[in-house]
């Protein structure tokens, strides 16, 4: 799990840079704006591009640290090991959704890049946000399934 949790680490590292980069942007584009009436061009399509990639690039980081959304209204009386099963199944189900992502995250980027399609204003390739979601779609799937496999030991609760 260590070497997954790295990787997760970085892939969320990753994601802070592009989010760090898109803050950036809009102000230099506000700023322009506001003082010398010039924006930059295709702001709003760069925004979509890296906010899309970085949501997925927080993905198994997310994972990682039980990051999501856990109900528990239902096993609030249930024993240490219905929770640990219910918990295994969950991850099963979310290795499932990720495995499905990634494969259609795919198929999505090889029809951008065999069509050549780009964003309306500034030409930018479509097909390279899809191929940047496939790895931490791909992660995510692994460290669900290593969950699932070998508990949740490693990872600290989050709502505990």
């Amino acid at each position: 799990m260590k070497a997954l949790e790295s990787l997760a680490r970085f892939s969320a590292v990753l994601a802070g840079v592009l989010l760090t980069f898109i803050t950036l942007m809009t102000c230099a584009s506000l700023i322009g704006r506001n003082t010398v009436g010039t924006t930059l061009v295709g702001d709003f399509e760069l925004t979509g591009v890296a906010t899309g990639a970085a949501i997925a690039l927080f993905m198994p980081w997310c994972q990682c640290r039980r990051g999501n959304i856990i109900v528990d209204f239902f096993t609030a009386k249930a024993s240490g090991r219905t929770i640990d099963l219910l918990d295994r199944f969950g991850a099963l189900l979310l290795a499932l959704t990720f495995a499905l992502l990634a494969w259609r995250t795919t198929l999505g980027a090889l029809n951008s890049f065999n069509t050549h399609s780009e964003t309306q204003i500034i030409g930018y390739p479509e097909w390279t946000v899809y191929a940047i979601m496939v790895p931490p779609f791909v992660l995510t799937t692994v460290i669900a399934l290593y969950q699932m496999l070998f508990g949740f030991a490693d990872a600290p609760e989050a709502h505990a």
